[in-house]
């Protein structure tokens, strides 16, 4: 790719939700230079989008055609054969499969160097079961499709960072996730991220699993037989760790600069307050690919779906993040 316009492809997500609407939308609202962006799916949901949003339809390009796009903005459609009915606001295993066989072609272009980056619009969890497809997300899937068997969430807004020990699991199956192994790993994933991100510091809160960080054994006991622990195993000399630190101030310490990152112990432990104060410019950032892929950090939306009110601005950051991150070296990708 170095010789070449890095290309970032964007997939369609569900049809049903908001996906096509802020694709569209930020591919003509961010005129990034010096790359291509490729909307990955129906070319027929794109053409109909397109003339909702009073555009005109983009043209069509394949790898195989041509290993690089001569317009700005373009559409693959991998996968002709898939074309899903369209049922805005409905939640369909029709909708869920055409969205995995579009992630699925550009998780194969993105590890064969086709295309530099992927940004992925939202999926919904309830129709890949409609579907029979076993993924909670896009980040088990991709991780799947990549060979890898450890990766992490970074949920991200300017040095608002956030990384997740343990993912999209119930919270009663949370302490018996946590490892001492998993939580140092995090920790050193965190790290490896943020040299990637251009981070200057790399200062690392840990979060306790327990209110208060467990009072000292008063209020849980994870804290010192499995976080504490994980934590002196880290041995990076070039990261500054504290913890394990109570979840209901730290994100406001890192929000004053306390901080470069939060790593959580479950899901919700750091949504919560993240998308509260970042919803409108978080990205998703999946760690451990060798391919890189982000995602705004909101679902399908089905609500608003083909109302033209869909806020494209978290996509629009993470076309962004897609398209710096292409011009760095992947701490996940063997040469």
């Amino acid at each position: 790719m170095s010789k070449r316009v890095p290309i970032i492809g964007i997939t369609l997500g569900d049809i049903n939700g908001i996906g096509p609407e802020i694709a569209l939308k930020s591919v003509y609202a961010k005129r990034l230079t010096g790359v291509r962006l490729v909307l990955i799916g129906d070319d027929k949901v794109v053409s109909r989008e397109a003339r909702r949003q009073d555009r005109a339809p983009l043209p069509a390009w394949s790898p195989a055609e041509s290993s690089q796009p001569s317009h700005r903005v373009t559409v693959w459609n991998p996968t002709p054969q898939i074309s899903p009915a369209y049922r805005p606001g409905a939640c369909t295993a029709a909708a869920s499969r055409a969205a995995h066989a579009w992630v699925t072609a550009a998780a194969s272009a993105a590890l064969r160097g086709v295309i530099a980056a992927i940004v992925t619009a939202p999926i919904n969890k309830e129709g890949f079961m409609k579907a029979g497809l076993d993924y909670p997300g896009h980040t088990e899937l991709l991780a799947e499709l990549t060979g890898v068997a450890r990766y992490e969430m970074m949920l991200l807004a300017d040095n608002f960072r956030v990384v997740l020990a343990t993912r999209h699991i119930p919270i009663k199956a949370v302490p018996g996730a946590l490892t001492r192994k998993g939580v140092r790993d995090t920790i050193e994933m965190t790290a490896d991220a943020l040299r990637w991100l251009g981070a200057r510091r790399k200062r690392i809160a840990v979060c306790g699993l327990n209110p208060h960080a467990g009072d000292g054994g008063a209020i849980g006991n994870e804290e010192r037989t499995i976080i504490r622990p994980a934590m002196r195993r880290v041995r990076r000399k070039d990261v500054a760790l504290t913890g394990p630190v109570p979840a209901d101030s730290v994100f406001r310490q890192i929000r004053h600069g306390a901080y470069d990152a939060v790593v959580a112990m479950y899901h919700d432990q750091a949504l919560a307050p993240f998308k509260m104060v970042a919803f409108e410019k978080g990205v998703n950032l999946t760690l451990g690919l060798p391919i890189i892929r982000t995602s705004p950090d909101h679902g399908t939306a089905y609500s608003l779906a083909e109302k033209g009110r869909a806020d494209a601005s978290s996509t629009m950051e993470a076309i962004a993040l897609a398209a710096a991150l292409a011009r760095r070296p992947n701490p996940w990708r063997t040469p």
